[in-house]
């Protein structure tokens, strides 16, 4: 072998490996992920509020603690998952051998302790603990789920209540009480994230058609959630306020979008079928904060949230989100 082929065949391997641990981090939806501490911070600002360089620090720091933990959870739920997915999933990262099993196991509890640290210097920007609590809150029930809940009936609501913890993160920079619009949306996008993980728990084979109608009924079940909040808000937009049917109609298509491609698994519940739907559905979680956001804050942030869905479908082409 000549020295360029050396050369050629090192890059190569280099740039498989960096595939690998970009597959082992599902690195498209960490954008997901972003999205929820984003809307989170953005949902809970005073209407007469603008950004000044420290919220920009909170945000920044907010979003990065995000994709750490979220990052972490699917590294460990990889580790903890490594004799079932050599079984089923034998192309993935760490049963195909391309990342080893104590790299990833290093990688996962880094990247956990790293997202609490991260929470706990927002609470101290923010002269507030709540962000600091929420994300070791977060922290331990992403390694409850992962060390052994996610088998049990409990694994989908477990799951569910870690992204609604991923919204409170970014809503916890106030210090206020939170009142009945911050759970119905931060819960919404929990019981969607619920739904979405019960419907795709046999992905990786024909799928029950009574379990694939249940999930997309708990999704069904969040997206409700989410449009009732605006009743129990006082800062929504006043175009909404004096036109509610302008929200209504926007829930319904939002509902429609994502409940056609469940419907579309659950007639033929092949495995292809069920991933993509999974895959729609995970992105579709920005779509629903960009719209959460839009009630609030208005368009242009709510645009800010949505260009997240460019880096997740990019690296999607790529990447498996499953």
């Amino acid at each position: 072998m000549t020295l360029d082929e050396e050369k050629r065949e090192q890059r190569l391997t280099s740039k498989s490996t960096v595939l690998a641990y970009l597959e082992l981090l599902r690195l498209p939806n960490v954008f997901t992920a972003m999205a929820d501490a984003a809307m989170g911070f953005l949902f809970v600002q005073a209407a007469s509020w603008t950004m000044n360089p420290t919220d920009g620090w909170v945000l920044g720091l907010l979003m990065v603690a995000s994709s750490m933990l979220y990052a972490s959870g699917v590294v460990l739920n990889d580790v903890f998952d490594l004799e079932h997915d050599t079984e089923h999933r034998p192309e993935r990262p760490l049963p195909s051998g391309r990342v080893s099993l104590g790299a990833a196991r290093w990688l996962g509890w880094q990247l956990l302790c790293i997202g609490v640290v991260l929470g706990c210097v927002v609470g101290l920007l923010t002269g507030n603990f709540r962000p600091a609590v929420v994300a070791a809150v977060l922290a331990a029930c992403i390694v409850l789920y992962n060390s052994g809940v996610k088998q049990t009936v409990a694994g989908p609501p477990l799951m569910g209540v870690c992204r609604m913890l991923n919204v409170l993160l970014g809503m916890a920079v106030v210090a206020t009480p939170w009142g009945a619009e911050h759970w119905l949306v931060a819960g919404g996008i929990g019981a969607y994230v619920a739904g979405v993980t019960l419907f795709a728990q046999s992905e990786t084979r024909r799928s029950s058609r009574v379990q694939l109608a249940a999930g997309a009924a708990v999704m069904l079940l969040g997206i409700v959630l989410l449009a009732r909040f605006p009743q129990y808000s006082d800062r929504v937009l006043v175009l909404l306020v004096q036109e509610p049917q302008r929200w209504t109609l926007l829930m319904v298509i939002l509902g429609l979008l994502i409940g056609w491609r469940c419907l579309w698994a659950v007639i033929e519940p092949e495995a292809v079928r069920v991933k993509a739907a999974v895959t729609h559905c995970i992105f579709s979680l920005v779509l629903l904060d960009a719209t959460a956001c839009y009630a609030i804050r208005g368009m242009s942030w709510a645009v800010m949230i949505l260009l997240l869905l460019v880096p997740a479908i990019f690296f999607g082409r790529w990447i498996e989100s499953t």
